[in-house]
This record gives structure tokens, sequence and C-alpha cells, in this order.
């Protein structure tokens, strides 16, 4: 059989890890997560990572693998995920991805755009200028630098905008010249099945999911990173609105509703994402997992 990768997509709170570990149980194999947040190990609570049985019923990789002191890049992620794929192929030619990060995704399935290497500073002093003068300030600044990447990119993803900027500033180029390059062919095919709900009832997840994490302990473990506060893995819905509850500037109950707020607006952002992509094959949150599986089995 060729090498497939059956890859779980779709919004936040919709169900897929539920729906990864029945797969790998099926078809007997691992689960390679690319939710690029549950990579880091202080983080637990607010990135709902997979609990201990759930972490228990199947392999799961890149899972608390780094600590929020790590630099850890997307291109990284392609090279290890494809190291590791390449072993889990040897032990069984169907295996599992499952994740909501649409560019983690894609990286490993399609190949990364490259990018020159640029002083770290650059990405300092703009992280800077976030924190000082706000995001309308960084988006201005893409617009002047390369209008192209400005209508294209997550504007709103504070970033996405300081990734393309540092490009522009370390480079003198724009973030887009070095875009939609030829990439390496992949040795293994991919199905890819993403998972969706109406509205009102991903809504409706996502507001219960929040209060879950408030009761299992999210206050703690924010307040255990609040001193991180600028590092990167922590520029995250869930964490920026329980710093600003600690700082004096959010009420406890406006913070909890602000990353209710922010969620929604992130798995409308990961909707949009993967609306894009006309390889996903759509089911129902819902859906019986022998409708599901019998899917994928036609298709192999």
């Amino acid at each position: 059989m060729t090498n497939t990768l059956i890859t779980i997509v779709g919004p936040t709170a919709i169900g897929k890890t539920a729906l990864s570990i029945k797969l790998a149980k099926h078809f007997d194999c691992e689960i390679v997560s690319c939710d690029s947040r549950q990579f880091y190990k202080e983080m637990s609570i607010g990135t709902a990572v997979p609990d201990t049985d759930e972490l228990a019923a199947a392999s799961h990789y890149f899972i608390q693998n780094r600590s929020i002191f790590e630099n850890y890049s997307v291109g990284q992620f392609e090279r290890d995920a494809l190291e590791k794929l390449s072993v889990l192929f040897e032990k069984n030619p169907i295996q599992i991805m499952v994740g909501g990060s649409g560019l983690y995704v894609d990286a490993v399935i399609k190949g990364l755009d490259h990018f020159p290497d640029v002083a770290p500073t650059i990405r300092k002093s703009l992280n800077e200028a976030l924190q000082e003068k706000g995001i309308e300030y960084l988006q201005s600044k893409l617009k002047e630098l390369d209008i192209e990447s400005f209508n294209r990119i997550a504007i709103d993803n504070p970033h996405r905008l300081i990734r393309a900027l540092e490009i522009c500033i370390g480079t003198g180029q724009t973030y887009s010249s070095f875009k939609n390059k030829p990439k390496t062919a992949r040795n293994f095919k991919s199905i890819k099945i993403g998972l969706t709900a109406e509205r009102e009832t991903l809504y409706h997840r996502i507001n219960k999911r929040v209060d879950i994490m408030i009761e299992n302990g999210l206050l703690e473990e924010a307040k255990a990173l609040h001193p991180h506060k600028d590092l990167n893995a922590l520029q995250t819905v869930g964490y920026r609105e329980l710093f600003e509850y600690f700082e004096g500037n959010y009420t406890k109950e406006f913070a909890i509703s602000e990353i209710k707020k922010n969620t929604r607006r992130f798995a409308k952002r990961q909707g949009t994402w993967f609306r894009k992509d006309t390889n996903i094959i759509w089911f129902d949150y819902e859906t019986s997992f022998d409708e599901i599986s019998n899917k994928i089995l036609d298709i192999l």
C-alpha cells in the first residue's frame, strides 16, 4: 500500500482529538500532532492538550516536546515531522496527523516557502513595537513595505505580521517575493478529513471548553507563566487575556469573556483557512465514525 497520511483538521473544540484517536486505533497506527501551541510543555490547560487517557490510547508525537523558552519555527517542525513520519511509515503505511494550525498542516503536506535567516534583534524590536504602539502600527508598516502580503495574510494575527515584517526589514525584499516557489515532492499521499458544525453549535462548544479550562486551573497556569509574558509562545489566546487581568487592566469576568470571544474569532480564521483547501472532505462533527472510516477506506 502507498504510504498515506490521514490528516484531521477543523476549528478548535470541534472534536479532532477524539476522531484521531479512534482512527489510530482502527488502523493500528500513531498520531503526529501539528497544533503549534501544544508543543510547549508549560502550556497544558490553555492549549487543550489531550488528557492522560487520550495520550495513553494512542502514541502521540509533538505534544509538549518543547519549552516556551526555545525558539521552534514551522520550518523546524516541517523537518522534524517528515523525519518522524519516515520512521512511522516503515511500521505502517497509514499514519494520522491532527491539528488546527493550518500553516503547520500545509508545511508537512505541501512543503514550506523558505526564507533567509534574519537577525533576531529585528523580531525583538517588532515585538517591542507591538507592545508600545499596537498592532495597527505593524499593519501600516507592512502595507508600506509589502502591499501584496498586507492583502493576503491574516493581518489581525501579530505573529504573522511580525514574521512578514522581519523578512521585509532583514532582507530588503518583500515577504511575498519568497512565497510560492517550487516545493520538494512528498513520498506519501494525503487524505484530509475536516470536521465542521453550525456556527452556534461551535461557539457553544468553545464557550463550554473555556469554562472547563478555568475550572481545571487555567488561571493558576497562566499566573505561573505571567513573568514570561513577552515570549512568542505566550502570544496566545487564553493567556494574553489573563495577563491583562493580572495586571489590573481587566476584571476576571471580562478576561474570561475575552478568551471566549477571541477563541471564537480564532475558530473563524481557522475555518477561512481550511475552506480554501478543496481537497478536504468535510463531515459534520456528529457524523458516525463508521461513515468517516468507510469513506477513508473507499479512498484507500
